[in-house]
Order: structure tokens, then sequence, then C-alpha cells
């Protein structure tokens, strides 16, 4: 179910007992004491509201309880807190325990200190903190600031020209308008499913906006960052533009280079400060386009920054699917961009809907999941192709093991030469990096039965059985590795993968494929590593491979949502495989992940 937050949740589970609890926040008392003991409140979220209060000089129990909702809230990823009658269904409260009336409690928070020094917001229907309400009141004013500014001079002669130049074979009449849009515009939001050519479409835009800056008569070269939230996927975005580029007969050198970053690495990592960067309103980015791929994993503070660092002459492409899962931080940007604009005749929204891929049976199952029509995404599950397959099964193992089995050894059998151990280590890395590109093993959760901790085990387990011999230990040839965090003093980012390949004498380096060529690293410089023959779908996001198994966990799970799902099943280039009962299908496609925020609504115009 989902709770007043937007924010997918669980009922709530057994009490927590014991005087020394951690999940009891102690000194807590009223509905502050009586959701902590429930479950539906934390620790967390009572003491810091306990503080907000102390601090702001605020004993009313009503608005000490709306701020550990909305700390909730943005712990669960919504913006804020919707105090409206469906809060108390949606938080699963306890027998006996009930929320203020709604009016007698709105009319606590506008009557409260906090209010008043601007700690606490009530409008647009949520009850948010300054920090949260700030940030979106500051990317509606960035981007509304954008598109009121004048446009662009355009050479009119120069665009036909260069439309007509990178025409292609699979270029669209609504590729064609998005890159007009990109032209005359400096802000273009770029949405579109799998196979609608966002890369296809991102390519053109730089090439026509090259041209137009020679048109222009400016003597240095046009500047472009191709950016994404992870490194995997600013690494696929600067080869799929490169691609483009060299499949039109063009210089890249014509075109400035574009190299990709992560979004961090763009706007400059602070070792002093977690939350703000080098490049900002005082000192803007300096490329003529910036264009940022997978938009939907980028939050609310995230795109706040870019947005502030953004020179207003530069154009900037944000790129996105905005049927996938939403960022792990608070908010819902890129939704919430289409859904603002959407009624607006100065958007920057343009959509992409055409599918140029080959694999139909996959465009289906995307589709009807879109739709969130189940029982259309049964019948393309269970209609069975060489690109779809589903093995309804609540027991997942025999399903599961020949695949995993074989795509642990194809990794192993490239780090080790066949077990010859022959070629370079750098020549080992790469056909052991270019084998973990065909498969992916994705669950929804981390612990558990259905958790990437779980088969991450037991297919090691299978390959030291396979072997006829133990891996060895935690770093043996072929363990394929997955970056969790971002270190950026080794330039290394969360999302990225690599493989562990031994040294010509024979220690363990664990080869990381970031932007540019993989990197061999001492297994020790290296925290925040996770064995990869399973991964979560949250952390698949900006990556794809040739074939993709999708574990659905049970039907009851709080994760199973059709965004989660829709995600999973886009990472697929070419086969799809789904292990999982009907039940779970169902759940899936019927659960939205949809999250309380106010961004939409200050998009498009509505009052506070």
């Amino acid at each position: 179910m989902t709770d007043a937050t937007g924010a997918t949740t669980a009922t709530a589970g057994p009490a927590p007992r014991g005087t020394y609890d951690p999940r009891l926040a102690l000194g807590a008392t009223g509905l502050l004491a009586d959701l902590n003991l429930a479950g539906v409140l934390d620790a967390g979220d009572v003491r810091v509201a306990q503080r907000v209060a102390a601090l702001g000089g605020e004993d009313d129990d009503r608005v000490r309880l709306a701020v550990a909702l909305a700390v909730r809230a943005v712990r669960l990823g919504s913006v804020g807190v919707d105090l409206s009658a469906d809060l108390a269904t949606g938080l699963a409260l306890p027998e006996g325990v009930a929320l203020p009336p709604a009016e007698e409690w709105a009319a606590a928070i506008a009557a409260s200190p906090l209010t008043a020094a601007g700690v606490l917001h009530h409008d647009l229907g949520l009850v948010s903190l300054d920090r949260y309400h700030r940030l979106e009141r500051q990317i509606a004013d960035d981007l509304a600031a954008r598109i009121a500014a004048d446009r662009p001079a355009v050479d009119e002669g120069v665009l036909v020209a260069t439309l007509q130049r990178v025409r292609g074979a699979h270029f669209s009449a609504e590729q064609a308008a998005a890159v007009e849009h990109a032209v005359r515009h400096r802000t273009t939001v770029l949405t579109g499913g799998p196979g609608t050519g966002k890369t296809t479409t991102v390519a053109r835009i730089v090439v026509a906006l090259a041209d137009q800056f020679r048109a222009a008569g400016h003597a240095r070269h046009f500047s472009v960052a191709l950016a994404a939230p992870t490194g995997k996927a600013a690494t696929r975005l600067q080869e799929a533009v490169g691609a483009e580029v060299e499949a039109l007969h063009l210089d890249l050198a014509e075109l400035g280079r574009p190299e990709a970053r992560t979004l961090h690495r763009l706007l400059g990592w602070r070792p002093d400060n977690t939350t703000r960067f080098v490049h900002d309103r005082g000192n803007r980015l300096k490329q003529d386009l910036i264009v940022v791929d997978e938009a939907s994993m980028v939050d609310l503070t995230m795109m706040a920054r870019l947005l502030e660092a953004v020179r207003p002459d530069t154009r900037l492409v944000l790129v996105g699917d905005p049927g996938q899962l939403t960022s792990v931080g608070a908010g819902a940007v890129l939704s919430d961009l289409v859904t603002g604009f959407e009624a607006r005749e100065d958007s920057p929204v343009v959509a992409l809907r055409e599918n140029h891929r080959s694999t139909e049976e996959i465009k289906a199952l995307a589709q009807a999941l879109r739709d969130g029509d189940a029982d259309a995404v049964l019948a393309v599950l269970r209609a069975g192709s060489d690109e779809v397959e589903y093995v309804e099964t609540d027991q997942p193992a025999e399903a599961l093991r020949p695949a995993c089995l074989a795509a642990a050894r194809r990794v192993h059998d490239g780090a080790t030469a066949g077990g010859t151990g022959s070629g370079t280590p750098a020549e080992r890395a790469h056909a052991a990096l270019a084998a973990l590109e065909e498969f992916r093993l994705l669950c929804a959760h981390r612990e558990g039965p259905f958790g990437v901790r779980h088969w991450n085990r037991q297919v090691e387990q299978w390959l030291a059985e396979d072997l006829g011999q133990p891996l060895g230990s935690a770093w043996y040839a072929g363990r394929p590795l997955l970056v969790t965090s971002n270190d950026y003093t080794l330039d290394v980012y969360n999302g990225e993968t690599g493989v562990v390949v031994r040294d010509d004498e024979g220690r363990p380096r664990a080869w990381i494929a970031g932007v540019g060529e993989p990197r061999a690293f001492a297994p020790g410089r290296l925290d925040a590593i996770d064995t990869m023959h399973a991964m979560t779908i949250h952390k698949s996001q900006g990556s794809q491979a040739d074939t993709i198994t999708v574990l659905l966990p049970d039907a009851d799970s709080r994760l199973l949502t059709r965004e989660l799902f829709y995600t999973a099943v886009t990472r697929a280039k070419r086969r799809l495989r789904v292990v999982g009962t009907e039940a779970a299908v169902r759940a899936a496609v019927a659960t939205t992940a949809q999250r309380a925020t106010g961004l939409a609504a200050r998009l498009s115009g509505a009052p506070a």
C-alpha cells in the first residue's frame, strides 16, 4: 500500500519492546510515543522532532507529530506529508490511536512558532521541512527564469542543412522536432521509453548546436558535457553518443569531444561539504551544452545544485524515462517536470513515443506495464518467445541455476583465460568485463530469500561446485564487482562495475570499468564494493545487459511496484526472463510508488 507521503509501506510490524530497545525514542510521549511503539515512526524521526521543537519553543504535541511525519516522509522519498483524511489509513495506525482532526491540526501548524520561523511549511497540501520546501521553490524558480528568458538566435539555413545532414535511416519526425526544440530553446526535457531513440536524438542535438555555434562566428570550440547520476550511466551515454556521431561520419573533434562525467564530478565534489559543490551560482559551469541522462534518478537536492550551476545562456537537456523508478533521495523530479508542464504552452518537455527497437515482445511488455494492465502483462509473459520467458514459481533456485552459473562461468573464464592465465591482465579484464555485460540477475531486495546477498552467495556456491574447488578467497579471480558509493579521490563512482583479475605476480586486482578505459586497483584501496552475481533493480538503473533475469519477491513485498518491475524489464537489450508468481506480477502492476511532492504544482502555477 502507499501512505499519504506517497511512499510504499508495509503495515506496522510487531511493536518494539524493551526499555533499551534502540527503536524506541526515550522521552517520547503522546502520539509520538504511540506511533514510535507501533513502528510507524522510527527513533530518529521522533528525536529530530523533539530537538526541532525544543529549539523553536514549540510544545504542542500536534506540531511535534507533524515534524516527525515530515522527517519520515523524506526518509521514505517524499518531500512532505499530506495531513488529509487518508493519512491515518496510509500509516496503518494501531487500534485505539487516532490522529488530530485535519482542520485542527492545520490550524495548530499555522499558529506554530516553527512555522513563523520558517522551519516548517504547510502549503500545496503538504507539510514539509524548510530545506526541502526551499529546494522545490528554487527548482521551480530557476526553470521559470530559464523558460522566460529571451530565446537564442537561430540561423535557419544552418538548421535546415543540419537536419538534412543528420537525418539517417532511423530519424523520425518526432526526433527532428526534439532537435529543433533544443536549438530554439535553452531548456529541453527529452522523455521516452526504451528504444524511442533518446540517445540518437541527443547525438543530433549535439551536432545541431555545434553547427549553430560555428555559424555564430565563435572562435573557440563548442563545449559539451554529457552527465549522468552514476558512472555506468555516464559511460554508456558517452559510448552511445560517440557511436551515433561515428555512424553519421562526423568528427568528434568538431563537436568539442563531448566528455561524460557523473553529476558529482561535473559539479565538483567538495570534501568539506556533502551537499554543496565547487560550481554554484557564483561559479557557473563553463559548458555551452549540458546533457543529463537518466534524469529520473536525479533527486531534489542534486537537481537544485545543477540548475544553480548552469549559466543562463547554456543549453540544458534533461533526458529520461518518467516510467522508471524515482531517485533514491527525496523527490520525483523528472515525473514532476512532465506533470507540472503538461498543460503549459511554454512546456520544455518533448516526448518520444515511437519505438525503434526490434524487440517486439519486450516492447509489448513495457507498454502493458506503463498502461497498468496486469492481464496484458501476464498475456505477454505467458505467450513465450525467444525474447520473453516466464517461469511461474515461488521456488526459484532450480530456474535460476543454469543461467546464473553459465554467466558466472563466462566471467571467470574471461578473467582467467579459461583457466590458463594467458594474455595480459588488461586483456583478461576486458574479456571478463565484456562477459559481465551479457547477463544480469535483478532482485527487488538486498536481504532475505529474494535478496541479492542470498543469491550472490548461492551463485558463488554453484560456481565453486562447477569448478570443482573452493573459490579461494573473497577476491577470487572472476568475482564481478559493483561500486556502491562515490570515491572522489580514486575517481570511482557509485554504479560502476568491475571484475577481479590476478596480475602477473598472482595478486588480485579490481578492474573497474568507469568513464574511459578500465583501471586496476589493489583491493585494499576500495571500500564500498559488493559482489555482483546479482544486483538490486535500483542499482541497475543507468545500465543494460543483453539478457536480464528478473526475480520477483513475494506479492506482499513492500518494494514491489509497477515502476520497479518496469525498470527491470527495460534493462534488457535482447532477452528477458521473469521468475515469480502470478500474484507477484499482479501486485507489482497494481502498486504505484508515487511520492508526495509539491514541485509539479509549483511548475503548473497552482496557488500555494
